[in-house]
Formats: C-alpha cells, sequence, structure tokens
C-alpha cells in the first residue's frame, strides 16, 4: 500500500469541513447514491460510503479507495400561530388573541461527507468516515411571535467513524467501530416574560460538545442474490457547556454560564437486497431510531453577571416518541459506465403536540429521489436530486412563548447532491 495514499485517505476523511442544516434533526444524505435511492443503500458495491450505511459492506470494496460526497438541502415552510391575549406596553389596554401567518427563512445547508476505505487482506478491512448523523437550522423572522420560542436555532454536527470489518466466508461479513460525535449548538430566541405579557429581551446560547458511542454491523448473503444486514449504532450523550447572554430591551447585555445534558438517541438499521441479474438489484431498509431520549431540553445557568435577574434552569419538555423510517432502492447498470438510480422513504413524525417547537417543526416526511451515475476502473462520479415532502405539525405553546399554538404546513426541502470517488 501507498503509505502517502493512506495519509491522504485519513486526512481528507478527518479534516474535511462539516457543515449540515436541513428540514428535520436526522440526517441520511451521506452519498450522492444513497441520495438517489432514498437512503436504502447498504450493500453496495466497492463504495467507500458504506462506512456511513453499512460498515459491515465495506468487505465489498476492493483494494484502496477515497470519496468525497457534497449535499445541498433547502427547507421551506409556512405556520400559522394563535397568539395569546397580551396588554399594550405602558398601559392597561388588552390586545385580543389573533393568528399571526408567517414562514421560515430559507436558510440552505450543506450535509458533507467523506469516507477512505482500506482492503488489509483477503479478510480484513479498515475504514474511516466523517459525516453528519444529527443536524437542523431553522431561522424565523425576529419581530414575530414566533420568535418568542425561537428565531434561529441550528446544531451542527459530525461523526468520525474508525472501522474495522472481518470477512469470515462467502456468507457472512461483520464489522465493529467507534464514533467520535462533535456537536455544536445555537439557540437564538426571544424572552417573553408571561407576567407582564411582553418581550424583555433577546437570549442567545451557543455552546459545543464532543462525545463517543460505537456501532456494530452484520451481513449474510443467502444466495448471489439475496442478502440482508443489520446496523446499530448507539446513544451519545453530550454534555453541554455553553455561553449564555441576554440583551434586555432596556439596553445592555447579561452573561452567564450555561449548562445541558442532550442524549442523541440509538438506532437500528435492517436491510434486504435483491439481485434481479447482473444489472439490476432492489434494496429494503427500515431504521428504527429511538427519539424518546429526547425527553427534555434543560439548561441551567450560573454565574450571571448581574445577579438576582436570570432564572437559574430554562426547561423544555420534548418527550418525542420512538419512530420508524423506511426507504426503498432501485439501481440499473445500463453499461458497466453508467447507472440510474431511484428511491422512497417515509419516515414517521415523532413530535408530540406537547413536545414540538419552531426549533424543529416537522412533521412526517416523504422523499422522492432520482439519480445517475459514471464510473470507469478509477472513478466514481454520481448525482442525484430529490424532493423533501414535510408533514404538517401542530404543536402547543409553553408559559414563555407569545402563542397558545401553532401549525407548521407546506413544508419542503429540496436536496441535490453529487460525490466523487477514487480508487488507488
Amino acid at each position: 500500500m501507498n503509505k502517502n495514499f493512506l495519509a491522504l485517505g485519513l486526512a481528507a476523511a478527518l479534516l474535511a469541513p462539516q457543515v449540515a442544516g436541513a428540514e428535520g434533526f436526522a440526517i441520511n444524505e451521506w452519498s450522492a447514491e444513497g441520495v438517489a435511492m432514498g437512503g436504502a443503500r447498504m450493500f453496495a458495491e466497492d463504495d467507500a460510503a458504506n462506512v456511513a450505511y453499512n460498515p459491515a459492506s465495506i468487505t465489498k470494496v476492493k483494494g484502496e479507495v477515497m470519496k468525497s460526497s457534497y449535499t445541498y438541502l433547502s427547507p421551506h415552510g409556512s405556520y400559522k400561530a394563535d397568539i395569546k391575549e397580551s396588554l399594550k406596553p405602558g398601559t392597561n389596554e388588552t390586545i385580543p388573541a389573533y393568528p399571526e401567518y408567517g414562514h421560515n427563512k430559507v436558510h440552505a445547508g450543506w450535509a458533507v461527507g467523506s469516507y477512505y476505505v482500506r482492503q488489509i487482506n483477503d479478510k480484513e478491512w479498515f475504514g474511516i468516515g466523517a459525516f453528519p448523523r444529527f443536524a437542523m437550522v431553522s431561522e424565523f423572522e425576529r419581530a414575530s411571535k414566533a420568535s418568542t420560542n425561537a428565531f434561529f436555532s441550528k446544531l451542527n454536527g459530525v461523526s468520525v467513524t474508525p472501522t474495522y470489518a472481518h470477512k469470515f466466508d462467502k456468507k457472512w461479513s461483520a464489522a465493529v467501530g467507534a464514533e467520535i460525535n462533535y456537536v455544536g449548538l445555537e439557540l437564538q430566541k426571544n424572552y417573553y416574560h408571561p407576567v407582564a405579557q411582553m418581550n424583555v429581551g433577546a437570549t442567545q446560547t451557543e455552546g459545543e460538545s464532543y462525545a463517543l458511542g460505537w456501532n456494530a454491523a452484520a451481513n449474510y448473503a443467502f444466495d448471489d442474490k439475496n442478502e440482508i444486514g443489520v446496523v446499530y449504532r448507539s446513544r451519545i450523550t453530550h454534555s453541554l457547556e455553553a455561553d449564555f447572554k441576554m440583551y434586555p430591551a432596556s439596553g445592555g447585555k447579561i452573561t452567564a454560564d450555561a449548562y445541558g445534558v442532550v442524549t442523541l438517541p440509538d438506532s437500528w438499521d435492517i436491510g434486504y437486497n435483491h439481485k434481479f441479474d447482473k444489472k439490476t438489484r432492489l434494496e429494503l431498509k427500515a431504521t428504527r431510531t429511538n427519539w424518546s431520549t429526547y425527553d427534555a431540553l434543560n439548561i441551567s445557568l450560573s454565574n450571571p453577571s448581574v445577579p438576582s435577574v436570570l432564572p437559574s434552569n430554562v426547561d423544555s419538555a420534548k418527550n418525542w416518541s420512538n419512530g420508524w423510517r423506511y426507504a426503498i432502492g432501485l439501481e440499473h447498470n445500463f453499461s458497466d459506465k453508467y447507472a440510474a438510480m431511484a428511491g422512497f422513504a417515509f419516515d414517521e413524525a415523532s413530535i408530540p403536540y406537547n413536545g414540538g417547537d419552531f426549533m424543529v417543526p416537522t412533521g412526517l416526511r416523504r422523499t422522492y429521489s432520482i439519480g445517475a451515475r459514471y464510473n470507469d476502473k478509477k472513478q466514481t462520479v454520481a448525482v442525484a436530486l430529490g424532493w423533501m415532502d414535510v408533514g404538517n405539525l401542530d404543536f402547543a405553546g409553553h408559559a414563555t412563548d407569545a402563542y397558545k399554538s401553532a401549525h407548521a404546513y407546506d413544508s419542503f426541502t429540496k436536496i441535490a447532491s453529487i460525490s466523487y470517488q477514487r480508487k488507488f
């Protein structure tokens, strides 16, 4: 093996820029081929992105391979909020309840994936990937009543996954890997005082955290045409230390230390691959995500720069429910160089009425996608387009929200992706 190529591969996987954002929370867009097949891509041949989709399938890679993928996601959506009755500032005059209509500001994001796989011998493989598993971004007008819940929310995330895979025989292969997970969180909102019934200032919470997890996978081939696989990814608990700032309406700035604990959920992937012939194959995939770990987003505040002004805790109940994502993907090779792909995915809604918010105003999701691929002996280029139809979501307001309830609707996300792979 060329040691320079190994160093280059590791650097590409670890140091590539990782920026992610989309409508939703879980990211499944790890390569153009994966986007094209709706995420049902657990059994691809000679694809370094198997590190992300199914680590046990890196045993299908021959030799040494590097891959980079860039996926553009552009979310859109509207909402209606039922605004609470309130007092006009400085008077005893009541402003009656009324509906507010608005939309999210288009705030596109990128999901970037970098992968390196090397076949050590006929039985062993090493792979490493850097890709986002969880990320989101949402933004609303700062002068809106929705802003009392959130006017800017961003979670940047990346997982680095060094992986070892072993092929036992023609039927069995398995893999185990570590996961180094990074999250960067930024939350901005207008603070609505429930007694004064008015905005008293804007707040910003910003911090980052690293945590460890692990994953394991196994494949079993019944024959040359049928194969099944399973992937488990562990839950990851982040202890987030952050900076809190408040800009009161009266002027000035108040600072404090913020601390919170967020647990990213564990998940199971179960997949089935069927080859109709040498040119056409079909994949089915079901993903179980234990979103119930996201039961609350509680932030404690300490060491305020102005004593007795800030609360000691800013708590927000979530109580999400566990959910399933189902995907089907079709791949057809027209020749040794050209192929087409198509996919569909259905993602259940996991957000309850009392746990929804403007951070992630997402209902069930249906994703339709197509793609194409060109490859020769050394290089592979793939492109994909997708349309995510995001379902409606109704959710309740809380004491520090200026609205009683809200309805998110007409939400969708445009997706475009490109991947490039090089064999050495």
